[in-house]
């Protein structure tokens, strides 16, 4: 399973989630359930939008898990 590991990029780059959420012109709900790893679907314009905002490849925005849920 793919996870987004963009909280792990905000501690990294010392920045908070409502500093990404300001940049990423979301509702903050599905901002959340996005950075929290809760939906099944992301669109390609938010991934490149994080990819941008946080400096990174899309591949980095991914770490594999063994979880199933």
């Amino acid at each position: 399973m793919l996870k987004l590991r963009v909280l792990k990029i905000l501690e990294e780059q010392n920045r908070t989630k409502y500093w990404l959420y300001k940049q990423m012109d979301l509702s903050y709900q599905n901002f959340n359930r996005m950075v929290l790893n809760e939906t099944t679907s992301i669109k390609f314009d938010n991934l490149e939008k994080l990819s941008q905002i946080l400096n990174c490849t899309i591949d980095e925005l991914f770490e594999r898990t063994s979880d199933t849920n």
